[in-house]
């Protein structure tokens, strides 16, 4: 299947990073954020990636090219020139890197990318927040409503220590507990190629010219994951991502290597 990832956007509340480069290639462990969003979807079997770029879009290319030529041993004659790779070991992806222009809108990015998705169910997220989220139990579920899109509903971690009070003493602190305002867009979609139709033009955005009237029309389902779910919104935020992987344990590293 088909992985649509949106990577165009300016990052605009993460300008300490986003100023260099896109917001996707943020590292995290010494790898952009969007290999391991993409390392997750290989993991079960998703390997072709339409990446949408905008913003520093040649950054993203760039660090794709110089991935596979630099990645592994090698063996260079300078007197001649010739380059001689050794022990290549590299992902089995195709990517696809499309410009999509620097100021289209999420919905206006997917909308280019139609003529290279055809008829065919897709799989669509943005370029900014990890999770452990099972993708064949996503798509089962999908398959199995007919609706044509599927978002996956997270519960985003509090920000704050949460306090029970009783009169004036507090009776109980959960250090960051997981937010009970309710469900949110966490991204990981799965769609139909119908929803094609609700888009028009560059300035269409995702939710709101897509999302809103799919679910107004019936057409959208929500897939509840209950486990681990992290945005990149902030350099709080890729504070706390590297802080899971320095630990050793990431919870969105569910590849083996």
């Amino acid at each position: 299947m088909k992985v649509v990832l949106l990577a165009g956007g300016l990052g605009t509340r993460l300008t300490e990073e986003t100023e260099i480069r896109p917001k996707p290639m943020v590292e995290i462990g010494g790898r952009p954020i969007l290999w391991h969003i993409m390392k997750h979807y290989a993991h079960y079997g998703f390997q072709e990636f339409f990446v949408a770029l905008g913003y520093k879009g040649e950054y993203i290319k760039r660090y794709f090219m110089d991935y596979y030529t630099l990645n592994g041993s090698m063996t260079l004659d300078l007197a001649t020139g010739l380059v001689q790779p050794q022990a290549k070991e590299c992902e089995d992806w195709k990517l696809h890197l499309i410009d999509t222009g620097v100021q289209t809108n999420t919905g206006g990015r997917l909308k280019r990318l139609e003529p290279y998705l055809g008829d065919e169910t897709f799989a669509i997220t943005y370029g900014d927040g990890v999770s452990n989220i099972d993708l064949q139990r996503l798509l089962e579920f999908h398959k199995s409503h007919g609706k044509w899109v599927t978002v996956s509903a997270v519960r985003p971690p509090a920000r704050f220590g949460g306090l029970v009070i009783e009169g004036d003493l507090v009776a109980n602190f959960t250090e960051k507990p997981q937010a009970g305002e309710g469900w949110i867009n966490g991204g990981f979609l799965i769609m139909e190629p119908q929803v094609f139709k609700y888009l028009n033009n560059d300035s269409a955005g995702l939710e709101v010219e897509l999302l809103e009237r799919l679910a107004a029309d019936g057409q959208l389902a929500a897939y509840r994951h209950y486990d681990f779910w992290q945005c990149m919104d902030t350099l709080r935020d890729k504070y706390h991502l590297e802080s899971f992987w320095q630990s050793g344990n990431p919870p969105w590293k569910v590849w083996e290597y």
